[in-house]
Parts: C-alpha cells; structure tokens; sequence
C-alpha cells in the first residue's frame, strides 16, 4: 500500500516548516518520568544477548528507567522483539522447519517481513554470544518472543510502572526490505490499545523512519513518539548504499524523514534537526551521541565528532522536547552528554554500569525489580526451541 501523501502533507503543513509548534503536548503522568531516562539498548546487549527476554530480566533487575527494544513485523502479521531486519547467522540458528520439504528452510538469512511467525519460533536466537560484546551472557535455546509475549514477561516480573521505548523497524531507503510504516502502525494499535490508557502512557514509538511516526500520531495521539535520527539519516544517500555524515553528505529530502529537507530549517544542524523533530509533533528527539564522520566514540579523544550538541538540546528543550541520545557505552561520553549538554535520559548497551555512574552523579535512578519475582517469570515465559537439551537455568539472571 502506498504511503498517503495527503496524510503526510496535512501532517506537515501543521505545523508549518520553520515555525513548528513546541512539541511535549501530552502531559507526563508517568511514575518514573521523575527518574532520569537510563534506557537499556535492546535490553543492555552488552550483559545479555540482544532483544530476549533474558536481557529484558537483566535490566529489570538493575533498575532501568525504560526497557528500549525494537520489533519487526511477520510475514503474517505478528510484531516480534527484533531489530534487524532479517535473521543474520552471528545471532540466531536454525533448528528444524515448520513443515517438511518447507522451501523457506533454512530460515536465517531471510528478511522477517518474508516469514510467518511459526517460522520465526524455530530460531535459537539465545546461543551465539556477540564478538562486540565479550561479556555478553547467552540464554541458550531461547526463542524471539512477540510483543504481546514481551508484555505478559514485563507483567509477570514486576509492579514497577517501566517505560517502554519501541521501535517499529522501517527501512526508510529499502522499503522492499520491511513491512510499510502503515503495516506497522496498524500492528502496534492492536496491541497498544486493548492495554489501555495507563499502560499505553507510559510507551513511546520511536522510529528512524518518520512516517511511521505521522501515522502514529493520527491512529493514537495520546501515544509519546520519539524521532530517532543520526546524520545518515538527515540528507540524500551520496549514491545507493552509501549513506552521508556531518561532513560530506548529499542534499534534498532525505527518505527517512517523512519527505523534510533538513536544509529548510534554520540555524545549525543541530538546531535544523530539533526543528525538524517539532514539526512532526515527536514529543523526544533520540538523536546518535556520535557522528559517522568521528573515528571514536570517547569525546576526549582527539578526531571526536559529536552528532548530538549544546544548539541541538537547547533548542529542543526550548521546544518541549526532551534528548535522549542512543547508543552510548562510553562514560566520559556520557559525561559530556548530560553534565555539559544536560540531556534528559542515555540509551546504552551497559545499563548496569551506567546505573552506577548515574548515581554517582546523583542522579535519580529508578527502583531496581525483585530478582527472585523476575527470575521465577523468566522461567515461565521464556520459549526454548524443542531442539534446545539446555536447561532452564540458561535462562535466570543474577542481580
């Protein structure tokens, strides 16, 4: 189905480009809004293998603010807790298939728009630990889980009122490559809205792919939405396949951005983007700490780039808006981020750390979950793969 353009242009035009109406319309209710936002990134992937629920335990028992986590959308309409967009062999295996004969078998390798969900539960996505991240703990055997199962997990472990932060995964230059950001919305308001009105104030819809986010507005406005960008994403690729940065980059809409020239705005890039980000009514702006031109993701260090700076938040902030920046893992980094730029909350690989740095900064952190309720949930909701002989144990996690 084709993007309606009318919708897109209606959305845009109110407010007008250069004049945005300050964002930050809904009014925090939230019980943990007066913590400072530490977001663990796909759960905290640098402690527990991305997006399963073993990561999700892990950072409930280490006191996140807001569980981030990223969904694709199946084949047959099923959102699943997973950020990449199809199956790659360094994260999942194959065990057997759905059916004998089945001529989509093996599974990993395909685009999750291209499988149904029965398909996608054969995978072990718990086995492989990341060559990234060293440390990472494996949950052997483990299943991918839906979002509706990801919910039930988060309602077993805990009574503490979490934020979520999730990201419908659109490919704003290969839309072949995903289901459409309308497909998306439309799976999220089924899930989203039979939870209610409390449940649904404490979760934001992020998405690189701005669309998604015009269209999140109009299917449920009371629904937070974080516009989530980097300086790949602002301008034009400079050919196929090969995205800008801060320094060199090309010009015009870029395809990620619901059709916006960046360059429209005015001011610094930073300022254009925090316009651009109130112009489409997104109540956070997530941006990268780090640009793509940098050669190092620590801010002391010589060839340091930032993505994320001082015109950036201000100017946000003056519009409502709160920062967020993804994904840091460096702590003099996020030393800059929030003693120097005063953002509002990190999404990071390593929440647990972070949680610690956090409180000797004295910020005020969130509750951490009880560990035996979380890790007796974990048990009972976490799916392993028939061809799994590891036991449940795999699946705990220690405070």
């Amino acid at each position: 189905m084709l993007f309606p353009t009318a919708l897109l242009a209606a959305a845009l035009a109110s407010p007008a480009l250069g004049s945005p109406v300050p964002a930050g319309s809904l009014q925090k209710r939230w019980a943990f809004a007066k913590y400072f936002d530490l977001q663990g990134h796909r759960g905290g992937r640098g402690h527990t293998v991305e997006n399963t629920l073993p990561a999700f335990a892990d950072a409930l028992i280490n006191g996140v603010t807001s569980l981030e986590l990223d969904t694709g959308l199946t084949k047959d309409g099923h959102l699943i807790v997973w950020h990449d967009e199809s199956f790659d062999p360094l994260k999942c295996k194959d065990t057997e298939p759905v059916t004998v004969d089945d001529p989509l078998f093996p599974y990993v390798g395909k685009f999750v728009a291209n499988l149904t969900l029965a398909q996608v539960k054969t995978l072990d996505c718990g086995s492989l630990r990341q060559s990234g991240f060293p440390l990472q703990i494996t949950a052997p055997g483990t299943k991918l889980s839906t979002l509706i199962e990801f919910f039930d997990f988060v309602d077993c472990a805990t009574d503490n009122p979490v934020l979520f932060n999730i990201e419908s995964k659109v490919d704003g230059d290969y839309r072949n490559f995903t289901r459409s950001p309308e497909d998306f919305v439309d799976a999220m308001a089924a899930v989203f809205k039979p939870m209610g009105a409390a449940m649904m104030d404490r979760i934001t819809h992020q998405s690189f792919d701005w669309r998604a986010l015009l269209l999140s507005k109009v299917s449920m406005p009371e629904l937070r939405t974080a516009a989530l960008c980097a300086d790949t994403t602002l301008w034009k690729e400079l050919a196929p396949g090969v995205p800008g940065n801060l320094t060199v980059h090309g010009s015009g809409p870029s395809n990620w951005l619901a059709g916006i020239d960046i360059d429209l705005f005015p001011g610094t890039v930073g300022e254009k983007v925090a316009l651009a980000a109130a112009s489409i009514q997104a109540d956070f702006l997530s941006p990268t700490g780090t640009s793509a031109a940098s050669n190092t993701s620590d801010s002391t260090k010589p060839g340091w780039v930032p993505f994320t700076t001082k015109s950036m938040v201000d100017k946000a902030h003056s519009l409502g808006i709160d920062v967020k920046p993804w994904t840091i893992n460096s702590l003099n980094l996020a030393e800059y981020l929030v003693n120097d730029l005063s953002v509002d909350g990190v999404i990071s690989d390593f929440p647990r750390d972070f949680r610690i740095w956090a409180i000797q900064q004295g910020l005020k952190v969130a509750p951490i979950a009880n560990a035996d309720r979380v890790n007796q949930c974990l048990l009972t909701h976490n799916q392993l793969t028939t061809k799994s002989s590891n036991s449940t144990q795999s699946a705990s996690c220690t405070q």
